[in-house]
């Protein structure tokens, strides 16, 4: 009897709707591991369905770009690579960057697209947003296995010089960018239960800021001058530099806007895990 009562209290699981507003509930979210990772192979294959080459898309999508980048600022803009081979540049620019814009348009949707299931059954809401995150890191993963490639042959030829000591930096990189993401895709979410025509405007909204981001150009061609302080307080652009400063030697990222970088990502994504819980008491009202 004793043994069938301490089996029931350890998987006991009580719901309340009073969340803390800050409250992460990771001890919660850990025990839901296993359904993360079921999330993030949903989203794979949702992603990848019913298309010919499947997978392949996660290296052919930035390997386009990056040609047309070649073409469009290389050849007819002139725009400087500092030294950099261009292919590589625009590769390794484009994958990084790709890894916080997905991390943040699939996270806008959360609510929306998935308030099916959340009326159907509990289960911690931020799983899914943080597996969105992984697929994104996952999908950086590979597309980095090709930048790796070019990489090696170019550092060979003496084109290129990474910087290895600093590659102990870009773990850190890639954690701030994706709960930058985070932060910014379940704010998002979170405002367009009510708000549905914010949906619409995220896409048109990122690729802006992917301009207003040293991602298809070096920070060093914008020279002195206040444009170049807006754009180093964009908390994407130092995140970027520290990484094309390890990978390609090249970039200069600023110890003080680094922490202005840290500062606004913790700030935003704490404000993100706000708003998502106060939203997911209601949004079923709502949606």
């Amino acid at each position: 009897m004793n043994d069938t009562i301490a089996t029931t209290e350890k998987y006991h699981t009580h719901i309340s709707s009073k969340t803390k507003r800050f409250s992460l509930n990771l001890g919660e979210v850990w025990k839901y591991k296993d359904l993360i990772w079921l999330f993030t192979k949903k989203n794979f294959k949702l992603i990848y369905k019913q298309t010919i080459l499947g997978p392949a898309w996660i290296v052919l999508n930035p390997l386009i770009s990056s040609l047309i980048y070649m073409v469009v600022f290389g050849m007819i803009a002139k725009m400087s690579t500092d030294g950099v081979p261009g292919i590589l540049f625009y590769l390794s620019g484009t994958a990084i960057w790709t890894l916080f814009s997905t991390s943040l348009t699939n996270n806008a949707t959360t609510f929306t697209q998935n308030a099916n299931v959340f009326g159907k059954v509990y289960f911690p809401r931020l799983t899914m947003p943080i597996s969105t995150v992984i697929s994104s890191m996952i999908q950086f993963g590979v597309q980095m296995i090709l930048v790796l490639i070019l990489l090696t042959y170019f550092a060979i030829t003496g084109q290129v010089h990474p910087n290895w000591l600093a590659w102990l930096a870009l773990p850190f990189v890639l954690i701030q960018l994706g709960a930058l993401g985070l932060g910014f895709g379940i704010i998002i979410s979170s405002l367009t239960t009510k708000y549905r025509d914010l949906s619409l405007l995220v896409t048109f909204g990122v690729q802006l800021w992917m301009y207003a981001t040293p991602v298809v150009y070096p920070l060093s061609q914008l020279g002195e001058g206040t444009l170049r302080t807006i754009i180093m307080i964009n908390p994407v652009t130092m995140p970027i530099e520290v990484f094309r400063y390890a990978v390609l030697g090249v970039g200069n990222p600023n110890p003080f806007f680094i922490g202005i970088s840290v500062v606004v990502t913790i700030i935003v994504l704490l404000f993100g895990i706000s708003l998502f819980n106060r939203v997911e008491k209601t949004f079923m009202d709502t949606v």
